[in-house]
């Protein structure tokens, strides 16, 4: 089973705003497994830790998710991704480790690879 990381815009300018990114990625995610790919969403792992608990540095998220990235098959990027520093980095590492990318923007969501 191949296992995919979600990749996309997880925070807001609002808590309102967390929450919407965070169902957009929670929707992807549903979608992935039920194509059959085993799915790690790091939205879903820490949601909302940034509100409940801010004495966590955000940097300590996001090596975090690099470190899961790199035990991954392939990467799903998010409509927007491009909108987020994270998500971006995320996508960088995917491409030097030579992981399969697809788009959620592409015609045939899953179908469309780089």
């Amino acid at each position: 089973m191949e296992l995919i990381f979600v990749s996309g815009k997880y925070g807001g300018k609002t808590k309102e705003e967390t929450i919407r990114n965070i169902v957009c990625a929670d929707v992807a995610a549903a979608k992935l497994w039920r194509r059959g790919f085993a799915v790690f969403s790091p939205h879903l792992n820490t949601a909302l830790f940034d509100w409940d608990y801010p004495d966590i540095p955000r940097e300590v998220y996001l090596e975090g998710d690099l470190e899961i990235l790199k035990r991954c098959d392939s990467i799903y990027m998010l409509k927007g991704f491009k909108q987020s520093e994270g998500a971006m980095a995320e996508l960088r590492l995917a491409l030097k480790l030579g992981l399969k990318v697809y788009y959620e923007e592409a015609d045939n969501e899953i179908d469309k690879v780089a």
